[in-house]
């Protein structure tokens, strides 16, 4: 009975420890990655990338264009201009659009090369390039940085960890200024943060974003990558055997093992790789691209750039990682142009010369026209028909214009207005009523369509039509 229950009480124990380990594994604690610096044609792509984009995320701010910002949200007004364009909430659908297009873009990228966008494009990836840059910059090259951290508490550890954190923390508070910039004219931004007489909603902005920013840059970097983007995880979903991803040659650099350059692998019976895990150093997310594609991969072929030197140090040819596709990699055909490439050209340059020709097409007007529901119809005492609308026309111009409005669509059709032209200031809403009025014998049926065309006087390309509807009795010719 006691020989039973000592080893009842040994198996709980060793399955309370293998809970306990599995515990440990899934909620282990997170180790600081420090990526190590590479150069090569990917590594100048993305500092190429960095550079361009952030230079147009802080330039475009600043750029004066035709009296005004050249890109600016102006939510109070509710007006949006982008250079020479100017839109309204009315043009949503443009932004919808647009959207469209940006998502249909992802994925043609995606089946086609992997992750471009999130290795070169993605403000999580800019940001922390730029924010690396910065801590080798003040703290020097990794193996200094490891070594500094877990050495114990010094003054020269705690200054270089002041700057760098300074730094970081005032570029992050102009990531956040200029973001605010976009929608408050940034040189009033600017003055009124000089002068310490910041709104409220200016000043929240520009710490949530520059706390975001410091926050994903920072401290979370990779994380956000794994564990946050959704992107990662359902990448898989749009990649086939044709996709071009980064890839290890199993086939040529197994076994792994170190030896020195004169040794010819192949009589030491030794793949190409030498084991020097710097493509390991340099992965910004901490992985080992040797074990096979993994959702952690972002795709910045920092590993290519690593284990191409070491090839080429070794007298080995190049391309030991490399971008390839699965059916390469088995010897098999790839095809780039295949049809769900093609079919994401067709859709993509479609609705690319159907949104650009709708902006460039569009009119900067609006005409509503709402017809009086308390009642159907009047006779008027000259026994015509009559019909009340209210006609509101919206100047989406930068000037401002007298508009003519005509009815037509059924015979002998009369507007009655106010006033024959209407004067509409830029960005006003001008609402008026008007009246109809027709002969019933010209009726042929209780409703009729009929068409409001307003133009402006100066203008003739400002001109828009509207239908409405007509009701009254049905008359005879």
């Amino acid at each position: 009975m006691s020989k039973s229950r000592t080893e009842s009480s040994s198996d709980t124990s060793s399955a309370d420890s293998s809970s306990g380990a599995a515990v440990e594994e899934i909620y282990a604690r997170h180790e600081k990655i420090y990526p190590r610096q590479v150069h090569g044609i990917f590594a100048r792509l993305r500092t190429l990338g960095v550079i361009s984009l952030l230079g147009l995320y802080y330039g475009i701010a600043w750029l004066p264009w035709d009296g005004r910002q050249a890109v600016l949200f102006d939510l109070p007004a509710r007006k949006f201009y982008i250079f020479n364009l100017t839109f309204w909430p009315q043009d949503f659908f443009f932004f919808a659009w647009l959207l469209v297009i940006a998502a249909l873009a992802l994925f043609f990228f995606t089946a086609l090369a992997g992750r471009l966008w999130c290795g070169y494009a993605c403000p999580q990836t800019v940001w922390t390039e730029a924010f690396l840059w910065i801590e080798r910059k003040v703290e020097g090259s990794r193996n200094q940085q490891i070594k500094r951290d877990q050495g114990p508490l010094t003054a020269e550890k705690i200054r270089a960890k002041t700057i760098k954190h300074t730094i970081w923390i005032v570029f992050s508070l102009y990531t956040g200024f200029t973001f605010v910039g976009y929608f408050t004219p940034i040189r009033e931004l600017a003055a009124a943060t000089a002068n310490f007489s910041l709104g409220p909603w200016e000043t929240f902005w520009i710490l949530f974003y520059g706390l975001a920013t410091y926050g994903n840059a920072a401290w979370m970097r990779e994380q956000v990558c794994i564990y946050m983007c959704p992107y990662a995880r359902f990448q898989s979903a749009m990649f086939d055997n044709d996709t071009l991803v980064i890839s290890y040659d199993t086939g040529r650099g197994e076994p792994r093992g170190s030896r020195k350059r004169s040794i010819d692998p192949h009589q030491a019976g030794l793949g190409d790789c030498v084991a020097c895990t710097l493509c390991v150093q340099v992965c910004p997310t901490g992985i080992d691209i040797r074990e096979g594609l993994q959702y952690e991969c972002i795709g910045c072929a920092a590993c290519i750039d690593a284990c191409d030197q070491v090839m080429e140090k070794m007298d080995y040819p190049k391309g030991l990682i490399r971008y390839t596709t699965e059916n390469a990699m088995a010897g098999k055909k790839t095809r780039l142009l295949r049809p769900r490439i093609l079919m994401y050209i067709v859709l993509l340059s479609a609705l690319s010369l159907g949104l650009v020709y709708s902006i460039t097409q569009r009119v900067p007007l609006q005409l509503d026209i709402i017809r009086d529901r308390n009642s159907l119809y009047r006779e008027t005492p000259e026994g015509m028909v009559e019909n009340v609308y209210n006609v509101k026309i919206i100047n989406m111009t930068d000037e401002a214009h007298r508009y003519e409005l005509e009815v037509s669509g059924v015979e002998g059709l009369q507007l009655n207005m106010p006033t024959p032209l209407i004067e509409v200031l830029p960005g006003e809403v001008r609402s008026l009523p008007v009246s109809v009025s027709v002969d019933p014998v010209m009726l042929e049926q209780t409703a009729s369509e009929i068409e409001f065309t307003v133009s402006a006087q100066t203008d003739p390309q400002l001109t828009l039509t509207q239908t409405a509807r007509f009701l009254g009795p049905v008359g005879m010719r």
